[in-house]
């Protein structure tokens, strides 16, 4: 039997080895300690997505160091083109009366358009989420930058949608107009240091438009239109929309030859269509915008509005109309033809453009805006006989224009917006 002097040993010689390691655990937990904040500290510096924020003492919500899954490649992978308009009764962020900035041609509602159900439709890709237009965002993302739209009178339309939206919670001030019917504009929002401008070019390059004199335009396809293009160095995004004006009599030039022409019977031409020198004129402009921007260190962000289909019910030269209501089922209307083709003109050269872009780095982006299809499910949205102030007050006349080529404000030209403020966000 043991004696108490060998039990109080055998205690001792037990306890010993705990009491030499303590040290050496206190050691361990704080160089653990010390590590595990280094790599908290590091994981937010490196982390592309989320800035550090201050969150209030003893906050019950988990901090997450990795962006909610999908929300990266929601941005990039999105798929707007396809889907279809769900009515919402949400309706417009702002109606007839408090927008100052729209052309009247396209003030359906106060040019006596009596149904309004066309504003509350709303465009709903089928992969993904498109939210509805925040101009306070808009405006935080383009603090301090210059915002062009250089193109046709569907360019200007998209800009009126556009000023409509920022009105709502800041007022441009109109600050240059010059022109007939003020085709050069430019407005500055004083509390973002903003400005949007408007140039007309509705062959982006330089041209005769049609007059009196000559029933057909002419495109010198060479050379880009210096009304716009001499300020490509003061400018930070840049929105490109044409096509309509390519549709019309023409006559075709390349380095002062002539190479044919779009609806010119009669003349000493070839018949070339417009598919051609449309395409050449998308390459004349992008080629300018890398060679003025590359070079200098420069950078800029170019969007193209791909080509918005008209509704004409009938041939769009003869007084056709659009009087449908609501907009077409997916299935209804499909995308072929002419509109399917300037679509995919646009949207080529844009890739393309991009490819050259890529001697530059990152400093120049080009994107396509791509609305085509979702324009085209949209017979209803057009001014139609309302491009004038109460077309049927003195009764219904056998032949009325019809203005199915604009679109209404509001209405589905500010899902374009919707789409170009996602589309900038990601270019910035």
């Amino acid at each position: 039997m043991a004696t108490t002097r060998e039990i109080n040993v055998q205690k001792i010689n037990f306890s010993w080895p705990l009491y030499a390691f303590i040290p050496l655990i206190f050691i361990f937990l704080c160089f653990f300690y010390i590590f595990a904040q280094s790599l908290y500290s590091q994981s937010y510096q490196l982390s592309p997505y989320y800035p550090l924020s201050i969150t209030p003492p003893f906050s019950t919500q988990p901090l997450s160091l990795i962006p909610p899954k999908g929300k990266v490649e929601e941005e990039h992978a999105c798929d707007y083109t396809n889907g279809k308009w769900v009515y919402d009764n949400l309706g417009p962020l702002y109606n007839e009366t408090s927008c100052g900035t729209m052309k009247e041609g396209r003030n359906c509602l106060s040019h006596g358009r009596p149904d309004k159900q066309y504003l509350y439709w709303r465009w709903t890709p089928e992969n993904c989420k498109l939210p509805r237009f925040d101009p306070k965002t808009f405006l935080e993302t383009l603090r301090n930058k210059h915002l062009a739209f250089v193109g046709d009178s569907i360019a200007r339309n998209q800009l009126e949608s556009l000023l409509c939206m920022i009105a709502t919670v800041s007022t441009p001030e109109l600050v240059y107009s010059h022109g007939e019917d003020n085709k050069f504009r430019r407005w500055y929002i004083p509390t973002h240091n903003l400005n949007v401008s408007i140039y007309w070019s509705p062959f982006l390059v330089k041209g005769i438009e049609k007059n009196n004199e000559k029933n057909y335009n002419v495109h010198n396809l060479e050379s880009v239109d210096e009304r716009w293009a001499s300020d490509i160095g003061k400018i930070d995004i840049l929105v490109l929309s044409v096509g309509q004006w390519f549709k019309l009599p023409a006559v075709f030039y390349y380095n002062d030859q002539a190479l044919g022409c779009h609806i010119c019977e009669g003349k000493n031409y070839t018949e070339i269509g417009f598919d051609g020198p449309l395409r050449m004129a998308y390459k004349t402009a992008f080629k300018s915008i890398l060679e003025r921007k590359g070079p200098t260190g420069g950078s800029i962000n170019a969007i193209l509005t791909t080509f918005p289909p008209a509704h004409f019910e009938g041939e769009w030269d003869k007084l056709g109309t659009c009087s449908k209501t609501l907009p077409y089922e997916p299935e209804e209307k499909v995308l072929q033809g002419m509109e399917e083709d300037m679509r995919k003109i646009g949207i080529d050269e844009v890739r393309e453009a991009k490819q050259k872009a890529k001697e530059f780095g990152n400093r120049i982006k080009l994107e396509a805006l791509d609305i085509t299809k979702l324009s085209l499910l949209r017979p209803d949205a057009h001014p139609g006989p309302y491009m004038l102030p109460n077309p049927f007050e003195n009764g219904v006349k056998d032949r009325l224009p019809n203005d199915c080529v604009h679109w209404c404000l509001p209405g589905a030209i500010d899902t374009w917006n919707e789409i170009l403020l996602k589309v900038i966000k990601r270019l910035m």
